[in-house]
């Protein structure tokens, strides 16, 4: 499962965050369609893609993203979407294996867990500083199905982007698209998702037709 956009809604203080950035140091200004389309990529490449700045560029505007994100992450500020908590609990308890593979990185994706207590139905966080390759490559999705011993064939990657969706394709999985997220449902059947869900709680469905 990824998380930015398909368990938790983070795109408000996201697109504030990047737009902060931008201002700061003075890089040209995107409108809030722009931000949102590179949600998803790592940090540093999400200002590269953005706005076409060299890596050390890139690198800095990420250090300012992260000190703008950790101030703006206030209790409260970022909520998980509806059914999400109650549907991981509900496949945890049919004995799935369940993980979260984002391109965020490890310390603010860890606290997440934490505050929402998925740690006890999560069992795997991959983060951007686990991997050498990112979305859409495999590398992050590979490595979860080595540590739990599943096959390609057996698993879902759930996202709400297109990249979340090539990995999982380039993986061998299954994918399914969550159309509330930060990408439109053209874009995820574009990138091939096998299927659609307008909400987190359908996935017990799918998962049961398997």
């Amino acid at each position: 499962m990824d998380f930015d956009g398909t368990l938790a809604d983070t795109q408000p203080i996201i697109i504030a965050s990047i737009q902060h950035t931008l201002r700061e140091l003075h890089l040209p200004s995107r409108s809030d369609a722009e931000c949102r389309s590179i949600i998803g990529l790592p940090l540093a490449q999400c200002f590269v893609t953005l706005c076409g700045v060299d890596s050390e560029t890139a690198e800095r505007c990420a250090d300012v993203y992260r000190r703008v994100f950790d101030e703006l992450n206030t209790d409260g500020t970022v909520r998980l979407f509806p059914h999400v908590l109650e549907t991981i609990k509900a496949l945890h308890d049919r004995g799935l294996h369940l993980a979260i593979c984002s391109s965020r990185g490890r310390p603010t994706l860890e606290g997440f867990v934490k505050m929402f207590r998925l740690e006890d139905y999560v069992g795997m966080v991959v983060s951007a500083n686990d991997v050498q390759h990112h979305k859409p490559h495999p590398e992050p999705v590979q490595k979860i199905l080595a540590a739990l011993g599943v096959m390609p064939d057996e698993a879902v990657v759930v996202g709400d982007a297109s990249y979340d969706i090539l990995m999982g394709r380039n993986a061998g999985c299954r994918t399914v698209g969550v159309t509330y997220g930060n990408q439109s449902p053209a874009e995820l059947r574009a990138a091939g998702a096998d299927i659609l869900i307008d909400d987190f709680a359908q996935l017990l469905t799918y998962v049961s037709s398997m």
